[in-house]
């Protein structure tokens, strides 16, 4: 029996990769934003959920957006992933300007509705969750940067290796051969998890330029001139991963998997 389905467009891709990113930011951002110190003024922040629940609710997303989206556009949701899927073989350099594009649009589009519930809010909500970066990404000391305190070099190590060992992660549980496809996304999710129990004190964790940009935009000026850590060494780090992968794993001379399918056919 013929199977008459379609591959998704480009369209379709480009759509499914906006709504992804969108939910990764618009649930991650918005438990740091909204329910991490949920309220803000009581004494032992008996109801907020705190650095485990952010680090819960990116993972969440990812897991969501990847059971959801996955099938149509690989999931990526993430500029480090796409080219890091690029380097490892596993995607195709012409289509990735396309896909961070749409991921950029997304994570943009996800904080901008943050701020227009915020606009809503109880009165200073939306200014004072501005004032302290609106979740950005960063390092060093003051009323901005590191939660932790933690400076410029910790920031650039830690997004480094957390950004390659989760697109390692994500390269390892997708092969076609030695992954499992119903339980991939579950460990995507965990592995996200866990990268920001560890990194969140560090510098609120990145590990995804799409999130990075779209908190810098309402972070303010320091947001901005420390964002170029965020998007750097990112992909610094999936490159790394899509090379180091390939070089492992990948039997030589093995096709990427569009241009195998494209000789069977």
């Amino acid at each position: 029996m013929s199977d008459n389905t379609s591959p998704p467009s480009t369209s379709n891709k480009l759509v499914a990769e906006a709504l992804g990113t969108f939910l990764l930011v618009f649930g991650g951002v918005g438990t740091a934003l909204f329910a991490a110190n949920f309220p803000a003024d009581a004494a032992d922040n008996p109801l907020g959920v705190g650095f485990v629940g952010v680090a819960l609710a990116f993972g969440l997303t990812v897991v969501a957006g990847a059971y959801a989206w996955g099938p149509i556009s690989g999931g990526h949701f993430n500029p480090a992933i796409t080219l890091g899927l690029a380097a490892s073989g596993r995607f195709e350099w012409r289509n990735a300007t396309g896909y961070i594009v749409a991921q950029i649009l997304g994570g943009a589009l996800a904080t901008t509705f943050i701020v227009l519930i915020g606009l809503f809010g109880p009165e200073g909500w939306l200014q004072n969750a501005q004032d302290s970066g609106f979740a950005s990404n960063g390092y060093g000391t003051g009323s901005f940067g590191s939660p932790g305190g933690f400076g410029l070099g910790a920031a650039i190590v830690a997004e480094v290796l957390l950004t390659a060992f989760f697109v390692l992660v994500i390269l390892g549980v997708t092969s076609s051969s030695r992954g499992t496809a119903a339980l991939a996304p579950l460990a995507i999710g965990l592995t996200l998890t866990l990268i920001h129990l560890i990194s969140i004190p560090i510098d609120n964790t990145s590990v995804n330029p799409a999130r990075s940009i779209a908190t810098a935009i309402y972070g303010g000026p320091d947001a901005l001139l420390q964002l170029w850590v965020f998007i750097v060494f990112p992909i610094v780090g999936g490159l790394l991963a899509g090379v180091l992968h390939r070089a492992l794993f990948e039997p030589k001379g093995a096709l990427p998997p569009a241009k195998a399918e494209a000789r069977v056919k």
